[in-house]
Order: structure tokens, then sequence, then C-alpha cells
């Protein structure tokens, strides 16, 4: 009768190395892991010192093995940190060159089944923690990125997003004004911060942050992603309305154009993500007058003069055109001074002949404004 064929033991490398692969990390992370458990094993069931002994796992055979870390001396004091020259020779141990210890192997016949029982817990620990490092180091590298995720449930109003093989936080204040996500939703966002926590790397999103909205023109931009268009500014309220400044290296490309796309093919998934958000592309322009006048668009401008002292400026546009350079609750106003960085005061063609313009203050050439008129003169009586 042909003899039973042994039961083949599982090898300990193979296991690590299919945990590493599963759980994607390194393999000298996780075999760091085990050695550290084993020890602990050893220095829990045997009573000793943690700095008498080493715990190594064989890298060819999965193997582990104990060793008694002692001193070679001519004379032994200590027996229990030291060994003679004399053992030493007559054993053949070997005298390690680099801290010149013996290391002699005392691995205990039913260490393996002590040793199993006692690291499981502190393996799995080690394991939550490799997993963690893993998943901070792949999102403080996405810093400033955009993610899609799909909502998973709402807590207190906050939206739990499962990206990847973690959970982020899309708390209120960073939703848009009137978005309505529900589990199972897919959504886009903005990587705001990503934090390490007691349980683990916590992520944070945003859709409102100013970035969220610059990361999405350059998805769909090409020229921007070639260097060739940058945006030069970007004042956002979100869910209402947001400014954007662009210019190009290359005269040939129109900076605004590139932007919007033929009959508006790429700026109409960036307002589609952005919901009922309107959003003004202008032209960016070292000229202040003319940088001003651009970011009051959609307004249509008469002139600009300005202080160079307290970067202020006053802007003249047709009577009809008042409310419309204002905004609503003065929103266009603040957003092209935010995006400008000069104060803007802003008055009718008729205000402007009512109030002369201060000495401090001289108009300045606004030419080449996306946006210039020139006021109706009345007709001289003959």
């Amino acid at each position: 009768m042909a003899g039973r064929r042994k039961k083949q033991e599982p090898n300990l490398l193979d296991a690590l190395e299919d945990l590493c692969v599963e759980k994607n990390i390194a393999p000298d992370i996780l075999i760091k892991a085990v050695e550290d458990a084993l020890k602990a094993a050893y220095k829990k069931n045997f009573n000793q010192d943690e700095d008498s002994f080493e715990v190594e796992l064989d890298g060819d055979n999965g193997n582990f093995h104990v060793y008694v870390l002692k001193i070679p001396v001519d004379t032994v004091e200590d027996p229990e940190t030291e060994i003679s020259m004399e053992d030493v020779e007559k054993n053949h141990y070997i005298i390690d060159d680099e801290d010149g210890l013996v290391r002699i192997e005392v691995t205990p016949k039913n260490f393996g089944r002590i040793a199993a029982q006692t690291a499981k817990q502190i393996v799995v620990q080690k394991l939550r923690e490799a997993e963690r490092g893993v998943i901070y180091d792949e999102f403080s590298n996405r810093d400033n990125d955009l993610i899609k995720g799909k909502v998973l449930r709402v807590e207190d109003g906050n939206l739990i997003v499962e990206v990847g093989k973690t959970e982020a936080i899309l708390v209120p204040s960073e939703q848009i004004a009137g978005e309505d996500f529900q589990p199972g939703d897919m959504l886009r966002a903005y990587i705001a911060e990503v934090k390490k926590g007691g349980k683990g790397p916590q992520v944070y999103l945003s859709r409102t942050h100013p970035a969220f909205l610059r990361r999405l023109v350059e998805m769909q931009v090409p020229e921007m992603q070639e260097g060739i268009i940058e945006i030069r500014g970007l004042a956002r309220e979100a869910g209402a309305r947001s400014k954007l400044a662009v210019s190009s290296k290359d005269e040939n490309v129109d900076a605004v154009g590139s932007c919007v796309g033929q009959r508006g093919v790429r700026i109409q998934p960036v307002l589609e993500e952005l919901g009922e958000e309107k959003l003004d592309i202008v032209e960016w322009s070292a000229k202040p007058g003319v940088y001003v006048a651009n970011a009051l668009s959609p307004a249509k401008i008469i002139s600009v003069a300005i202080s160079d002292d307290d970067k202020s400026c006053r802007v003249v546009v047709p009577d009809n055109q008042l409310s419309l350079a204002i905004g609503k609750e003065g929103q266009n106003a603040r957003l092209a001074a935010k995006l400008t960085g000069w104060k803007i005061d802003i008055k009718s063609f008729k205000q402007s002949k009512d109030d002369p313009l201060p000495p401090d203050m001289h108009e300045v050439d606004i030419s080449d404004a996306m946006a210039v008129v020139k006021p109706r003169q009345k007709k001289s009586k003959r």
C-alpha cells in the first residue's frame, strides 16, 4: 500500500506575500511586523529581557529563529549576557563584525504554537497600521487633486464618499448650496486635506474650494495641460458666480476662446458640474485698467481711472449697464475686486459727469479691453 503523502505545511513567506498583494503593503513592512510580533511573544512567554535576544524570519524557507545575544569575554562574570571565548571557539560560534556579539540559536520546540497565538493580534494590528500608512501616503500625494467617488451614506449632513479603499468626508460647508446627493450617487470633489487620525487617515473633500473650479477647467483645456494657457486669477462664490482670468503664452492662441471651446464644448462639462453657478472667463492683462475692465464682464466699460497709491480705481459704465456692472447685491463688482486685487468704484456715465475725477487718479488706456464702449455724444444744434 502506498504510503500517505505527508501534508505540506503552509509556507509563511507565501502567506505573507499573498497578504502584501491583497493589502497593497510592501513585503519588508509586513515581515518586520511579524518579527516584532514573534519577539513580543517570546518575551512574554519566556520572560526574557528585550535586548537580550532577537527573532528573525528566514527569507528562504519562512521559518523563524530565536537567537540569544551574548558578549564574548575572556572571563565570564554574567552568564546571562556573556560567553567565554573558549565556548565560542569550542562551539564554532561566529562573532558579528558589526556589533561584536555572538548569536546563539535557542528556538524552543513549542515556540511555533505559542508564537502564533500571541502574535496573531499584533500582526493584525500592524497590518491595520500599514494599511493606514498606505492610504495616507496615497491621498497625501494626491492633495490638491480631483477625485470621483460614490456616496455611501449621509450622516448629519456630511456625505461619506467611497474613494478607493477608504471613506472620505464632504461636510456641509464644502457642499455647493442646492445640491442634493443621495447614497449611490457619483460625485467629483477636490481633495482639500488629508489628516492622520487614531482610527486611520481622514480625507476631507470640497466642492466649494476655488481650486475645485480651477482643476475642472484644467481638465477640459489641453492648452493648459501643455502650459500654453495659464490661469492668472480666480474668484469664487460657490453656487452663485465665479470669475476666472486666463492668459496665453502664444499670441496665436486665444486664451478665453480656448477655454470656452467651439460652441462651448469645453466649458459645458464644467458648467454642468457647477450646477446653477455662473462662470465668467476673462482675459488677464498686465495693464491694471484693462484687467479691471475685463473683470467686470459681462458689463461694458466706458473708462477706467486708477490711483497707484492705494490700488483703487473708478470705472465708468453706460447708464443702462450700472446694475449689471455692480451685480446682484454687489456680487459682480465684489468678485472683480477680488480677482484683480483693486478696489473698484463704479459709476454710471451720468453720475461721472456730476462727480469730478479725484486729483490722485488718472484715466488709463483701456482700448485693449474686451468690452469697451464710447458714450453717445449729443448732436450740436446748428
